[in-house]
């Protein structure tokens, strides 16, 4: 496993596999163009290690020219492609082959067609070592393929993630872990913090308590700490994107997680859009949301039991304690409709042994 930015990449094609299949290319392209000199045109930057092992490999006259072109930002294609450094002129009338190091969705593929069709070349091929055939929108014909691959993101041997990863001299593919991400719902006494500590535990994941968070910024005094802190002098509610970068920061600074709790955000509909937003950027998802239900006269006992031992005011005083139910229910509804109609609402019973519930927990959790 390695790691490129934020993102962790698994091993997938070898270096052997890459020559080999390097080596069938020219062997086959050869068949066809052993008796002229063809131009073999390498589309930078991805390509300048497969056109080098390729060149290599091919024991017959030839030149080498390159196109610059680039469509990839980040993990996904942009849509947009550049051309940035063009072929050089001296190609009419001559054999010319594209190599391409992958063959995606085409996109790349269809400008550097264009970009011939305006010169009278003899012969125009293309040749690419890794096809993704699955999505390839199929308008042009591939004439050679090295190795085809799955729709996953892979870096090395040329390809990058912002730009690190082209060194590499085997080809890594993104790491999907099989996260699992919860939304931990649940009135003042139902026992979400008790529950969150044996499921982060028994599942490896984080617990991100957006109190928590909250507290440990304007406790260390950081610039995110300094900006609620702001607001919250002023009387004013934090706005969700500081909430939000809180969450990123606590995600990026725990890669090695299998899944987050997160437990106090969202609190309404427009944060719980706010968190899939984030999440999407990180390829991750919200995958259930679980209420602790209880009944509120067994909460409200469990409370004023509990404001005997902490001394919090709003845990010794019923009217306080029914107070915070209502506003939990305001809040909590509109978030049970959001998440429902996306089947990932689930409701627990809160009441029995701590053991009890976390069973019941865990069960919702391992059927996902």
């Amino acid at each position: 496993m390695i790691k490129l930015h934020d993102q962790y990449f698994k091993p997938f094609i070898s270096e052997a596999q890459i020559l080999t299949a390097v080596q069938e290319l020219a062997d086959k392209i050869a068949l066809d163009y052993k008796d002229e000199t063809p131009i073999f045109v390498g589309v930078l930057n991805g390509a300048f290690m497969f056109v080098a092992d390729f060149l290599k490999a091919y024991q017959h006259p030839c030149e080498v020219s390159f196109v610059k072109m680039s469509s990839y930002g980040g993990l996904t294609s942009t849509g947009i492609v550049e051309t940035l450094l063009d072929v050089s002129e001296n190609i009419e009338g001559r054999s010319v082959i594209i190599l391409e190091d992958i063959i995606d969705t085409g996109r790349t593929l269809q400008e550097l067609i264009h970009m011939f069709s305006n010169i009278n070349v003899k012969e125009f091929k293309i040749a690419s070592l890794f096809y993704k055939s699955e999505i390839y929108n199929g308008e042009y014909a591939i004439d050679y393929v090295g190795i085809e691959i799955p729709d996953k993101f892979i870096v090395g041997y040329g390809l990058d993630y912002n730009e690190l990863g082209r060194n590499l001299k085997e080809v890594y593919q993104l790491n999907h872990k099989h996260m699992i991400n919860l939304v931990l719902f649940g009135k003042p006494g139902a026992g979400k913090g008790t529950q969150a500590e044996f499921l982060k535990e028994k599942y490896n994941l984080k617990h991100i308590s957006t109190g928590d968070l909250f507290r440990y910024n304007m406790k260390n005094d950081t610039d995110l700490g300094k900006l609620a802190k702001s607001y919250i002098d002023k009387g004013d509610l934090v706005p969700d994107e500081v909430t939000i970068k809180m969450l990123e920061d606590a995600v990026d600074s725990n890669p090695d997680a299998s899944g987050f709790i997160f437990d106090g955000f969202p609190r309404t509909t427009a944060q719980a859009e706010a968190l899939d937003k984030f999440l999407s950027t990180k390829e991750m998802r919200i995958n259930a949301t679980i209420a602790l239900e209880a009944n509120d006269e067994i909460l409200i006992q469990r409370l004023l039991e509990r404001g005997k031992v902490s001394g919090r005011s709003d845990d010794q005083d019923e009217s306080k304690i029914r107070n915070r139910f209502d506003e939990y229910n305001q809040k909590t509804a509109p978030l049970k409709d959001f998440y429902g109609a996306q089947g990932k609402f689930h409701s627990v019973n809160g009441i029995g042994a701590i053991d009890e519930i976390t069973m019941r927990l865990g069960k919702v959790i391992e059927e996902l």
